[in-house]
Parts: structure tokens; sequence; C-alpha cells
């Protein structure tokens, strides 16, 4: 790994320069392709057909071993003159928008507009860019860079696509872990990890005349809101509570024989994130129980409180060689880095210690998990220049 002394002159190597001059060079042709890649639909659990694309890129643009995991990642590396270091160097093909969703774009200059657009379809084009780059300037690296376009980063997909890859397919065999994901080109060093819950309340119902009286799951998650919308968290670490699904019932005549929401809790801190889904636990066992005493004399209720997601929380200290390396590519490129958190695939394997950040793909992006996301182009090259010139530097 080059220490931040050495990115500047690593830079200077003619092979290098060559392939950080191919980065402009064609990224017109790359924004081609984020256009392109995004209007194959991967819907979350779905990503198959945008896999089998990057497969197929991989294979054209030279990867050895090219292959698609057990759990649908695309997997093919770049051999250096040793197998180790490794960078594992990812981008997620996965989006939160449903298989209805139009995922078609539109361009006006340097706006491209769509679905998926910036998150993460430019994260995976900065994929495509970097391989051809380095191929360009012929560059050879002391160590091995693997590319991954994984599964399962958004929603409830729970980052098991990295988590199979650390766990099983590349257990073992990987030094640095970077995940391109979005627009700028920000550096991610903390991960906010969350729990997500579904409570489901379930009683024997009836009309609301004739079985009055009898305990109702319905009324039973109102208290349990009610309660959790009266958490008093903290702003240092970053504490936060979301209700963000409710459902139930059959008629407004009609005692609900089930009602269920959907909750995500969120901190930066393991121990917090922890204290909040215990207490998360608590006064949903509260609501039940004050429900069935309310009307003890009939039928009682009862809950499930089902884990949809878990993503743990982690840190890359900033003293870390990776985020040292991440500060000194930005020197040498001209910008100062700005360190944050967030909510990305690196969350795992900073949640073990494991040498990770997440880097935005550059350009500008708005509008992300949403139908009106848009890509401003302007000096995009930018952010692909960093990502290789960064993977270069963790394989030396």
């Amino acid at each position: 790994m080059a220490c931040a002394a050495d990115v500047a002159q690593l830079a200077a190597d003619p092979s290098i320069r060559a392939a950080l001059d191919a980065v402009k060079r064609i990224e017109p042709e790359i924004l081609v392709e984020q256009r392109r890649v995004c209007e194959i639909a991967a819907p979350p659990f779905a990503e198959q057909k945008r896999a089998a694309e990057f497969e197929r890129i991989f294979k054209s643009l030279g990867l050895q071993n090219v292959r698609i995991d057990k759990e649908g990642n695309v997997i093919g590396e770049r051999p250096g003159k040793a197998a180790r270091p490794n960078l594992l160097l990812a981008a997620h093909l996965d989006t939160v928008f449903g298989p209805e969703v139009d995922v078609h774009n539109t361009i006006s200059g340097t706006k491209m507009k769509g679905p998926g657009i910036g998150d993460d379809c430019r994260g995976l084009a900065v994929l495509i860019g970097v391989i051809r780059s380095l191929d360009a300037g012929k560059v050879v690296t002391p160590g091995t860079i693997t590319f991954a376009a994984n599964v399962g980063e958004e929603g409830l997909g729970d980052i098991r696509g990295v988590k199979h890859m650390f766990d099983v397919s590349l257990k073992g065999k990987i030094d640095n872990f970077i995940s391109i994901d979005g627009t700028g080109l920000h550096v991610t060093r903390i991960g906010v990890g969350s729990y997500r819950y579904k409570v489901t309340f379930t009683g024997p119902g009836g009309h609301s005349f004739g079985s009055f009286g009898s305990a109702n799951p319905i009324h039973a998650l109102g208290r349990a809101i009610a309660k959790i919308s009266d958490f008093q968290v903290t702003t240092t670490p970053k504490v936060t509570f979301n209700v963000g699904r409710i459902g139930g019932g059959t008629s407004v005549n009609s005692i609900a024989y089930e009602s269920w929401a959907e909750v995500d809790m969120r901190s930066s801190d393991a121990a917090s994130l922890k204290a909040i889904e215990e207490k998360f636990r608590t006064v949903v066992q509260l609501a039940l129980n004050e429900e069935n005493e309310r009307w003890k004399n009939k039928g009682k209720i009862a809950v499930e409180i089902k884990l949809l997601g878990y993503r743990p929380a982690g840190e890359t200290p900033e003293a870390a060689p990776i985020v040292q390396t991440a500060k000194a590519v930005g020197k040498a490129m001209g910008y100062e880095v700005r360190l944050g958190e967030g909510s990305t695939d690196s969350n795992y394997p900073m949640s073990f210690k494991a040498p990770a950040i997440t880097i935005g793909g550059g350009g500008t992006g708005t509008g992300a998990h949403s139908l009106d996301e848009a890509f401003d182009s302007t000096d995009s090259w930018k952010g692909t220049q960093r990502a290789l010139l960064l993977a270069v530097a963790l394989v030396q």
C-alpha cells in the first residue's frame, strides 16, 4: 500500500499517467454505458439480468476468473504481479425500485435523468472506466484488483452480496475494500448501522359491535407506535427511529385479526443502536400487555417481532492507511477530501475492523431513491480518476 507521501509520485508514473489521461478521454463512452446498463432493470432480489450483462462486460474487458457466485455477485480479477495485496473494488447492481418502475432514462446536455442513474449506475460505470483505463495505460500492479458488481445493497437486500463475498466466495482473500456508491467525491469511513423489524399483532377478531370488548390488534399497534414516537434519543452519537409502513384490518366495522408495522432504527454507534433496539422490544411487549389487560375478560392477542434486516454499525479510523491513502489521493488531485458517515456495503467489513471505505463516483447527483433521480456529468471523470489512483495505491 502506498503511503500518503508516495501518491503524487505514483500518479506521475508514465503508465498510471497514461491511464489517468485515458479516463478523461473515454468518459463520454463511459457515460453512454452508465445510461445503457441503467436501463436493465435490477429490482431488489431480481438483479439477474443486470448481473448477466456485467458478467459479459467483465469478460469482454479481459478480467480473469469471471464468475457469478451463489449469492448473485459478479466477480472478476485483474491480476497483478502477485495475488496479494488484493483490493476488492465494488459497486452494487440493485436499485430501490420495484419491477413495475420504468427504468428508461433521458439526457439533456450534461444532465441524465432516470431511476438509479446515480445510485448506483454511476458506481457501475466507474468500474468499467477503471478497467478500461488501466488497460489503456498498460498498468501492471504489484497486487491484484478484484472487481465486483454485487447484489443486495438497497433496502431489505440487507447487504447480502458483500456479506457473502467476505464470508464465503472471497473469504480470507480481501485485504482492502472500496465500495463505489453514488455520486460526488466523498469518502465514507463511518458505517451507520440499522435494525429493521416487522411487528405483527394477531387476535381472534370479530364484529365491532357483537365482539366488542375483545383485545384489538390495531389498538395494540397504536399503543406501540405511540410509545415509539416518544423515544428520546441522542444527537451525538446520532440515533434515529421511524415507523415506515403500517397495515391491517378488514373493514371499518370489524375488530382486526391482524395489524402490522415496519420499523427502522439507525445509529453509527453500535452500543446506541443495540440500546434503542432493546427499548423497541420492551415497548412492543408493553403495548401487548396493556391491550390484553384492558380487555382481559375476552380473547387475548399475541405479537411477533420479526427481524427484516440488520446492517451492523462500524468505523474505519481516520488514521487507518486506507483512509489516509484516500486523503492523499484527493490532495494529489487538488481537492480536500470530505470524510463522512453513511449506510453502505462497507458497513459489513467495518463492523469487524476490516479496512473499508465507500467513495462517490464523481459528478453530481440529486433525487436519489426517487423517480426524479438525476446525474450531472460535469467533471464526472474526476470520480473515475480518483477510483483508479486509489485502487492502484492500495495494491502497492
